[in-house]
């Protein structure tokens, strides 16, 4: 394939479409599971440092139900009545280097409310305990709701190319952070990172962002696929 087809053909998968906005079809219950505590661990410690940058984490849904689906607490997610593309894994605070603050203070429990408010957001009422827990107490001043506002906010303004459309088309991270971009004003592929199973099908997009939640570029340390790396997309059952 010739350099400029495969420019015209990342042109037309980037297109954002209605239908391939972030959740295709979601009820929120009428009441939430209860939640356990989040709480550091000698594996994952506190670590209170100053915050230098930001990553906002999103989940390939398809592939995570793949993977996932039969564990307790994924019946919401991967269950019938919903059905999902990209999901809101987190809003993580980094530090300046290398490393990353978390579990910076004790963290109250999410209020069932604001829980149920972002459940079609980030499909599981534990892991929205454990983002406020290990990233959320990490950001002065928030409190579940504000933490949550601020990370919703960010994803809401994310659009996607046309996943099914690309699922069935030879990618490569590179080409799939240029579909990403060509997508979204501002941002540049250079300003992602593609992450995938061990098999090489699509797992998350971390997305970099500045102390003022704008589009930056990633750093090296950051990790994530190779731009050259085979990338393959699960569509899912449905």
């Amino acid at each position: 394939m010739s350099v400029k087809m495969t420019l015209a053909a990342v042109a037309v998968l980037a297109v954002p479409v209605a239908a391939h906005a972030q959740t295709y079809q979601c009820s929120a219950p009428s009441s939430v599971e209860r939640v356990h505590q989040d709480l550091p661990s000698e594996s994952q410690p506190k670590r209170v440092i100053p915050i230098g940058s930001y990553t906002l984490a999103i989940t390939w849904a398809p592939q995570y139900c793949r993977d996932n689906g039969d564990r307790p607490g994924s019946a919401f997610q991967c269950g019938a009545e919903n059905r999902f593309g990209f999901t809101l894994h987190g809003l993580w605070p980094d530090g300046v280097g290398k490393d990353w603050p978390q579990y910076c203070r004790e963290a109250e429990f999410v209020p069932p409310p604001v829980i149920r408010a972002h459940l079609c957001t980030t499909p599981s009422a534990q892991l929205l305990q454990h983002e406020w827990a290990k990233h959320g107490t990490c950001m002065p001043g928030y409190r579940p709701a504000q933490y949550f506002a601020q990370s919703a906010a960010l994803y809401g303004k994310l659009r996607f190319p046309d996943m099914d459309a690309a699922s069935r088309t030879s990618l490569t991270a590179a080409r799939f952070a240029a579909l990403m971009a060509g997508a979204n004003p501002g941002l540049k592929p250079d300003m992602m990172r593609v992450t995938a199973t061990k098999q090489g099908w699509l797992d998350e997009i971390w997305i970099c962002l500045d102390r003022r939640f704008r589009y930056r570029r990633c750093p090296v340390h950051q990790g994530g696929l190779a731009p050259a790396a085979p990338l393959k997309i699960w569509r899912g059952s449905r």
